[in-house]
């Protein structure tokens, strides 16, 4: 769920049901955990909905219980922004981290 929603902010629980293989039903159950555990929030826009993730909450299993959402996400996608990031690129902000990399990588 995190990867999905990470990858697609407007995403809908259709998809992510379709991308996770499990029924919709189900994925709204699991999204709706995710809020009420604090990981998950989301903003009805008209007939869709925004999700963001919250970057600062900790994972709950015992071996990854040091590691933040975030975190998390910056393995799973390293060069990529993420959801919560989504603000500051509209807003045309550069993120310092991706150009140095890409500049590393001779990509623009």
């Amino acid at each position: 769920m995190f990867l999905a929603i990470a990858r697609d902010p407007d995403i809908r629980l259709r998809d992510i049901a379709v991308g996770c293989h499990i029924a919709e039903r189900t994925a709204q159950s699991i999204v709706a955990d995710l809020e009420r555990a604090g990981y998950v929030s989301r903003e009805r826009r008209g007939r869709r909905t925004r999700y963001t993730l919250r970057r600062g909450g900790l994972l709950h299993h015992p071996a990854e219980a040091h590691l933040s959402v975030g975190e998390l996400l910056d393995v799973c996608f390293p060069r990529q922004r993420h959801a919560d990031d989504h603000g500051r690129r509209a807003a045309g902000a550069a993120d310092p981290s991706l150009t140095a990399s890409r500049h590393r990588d001779g990509l623009r």
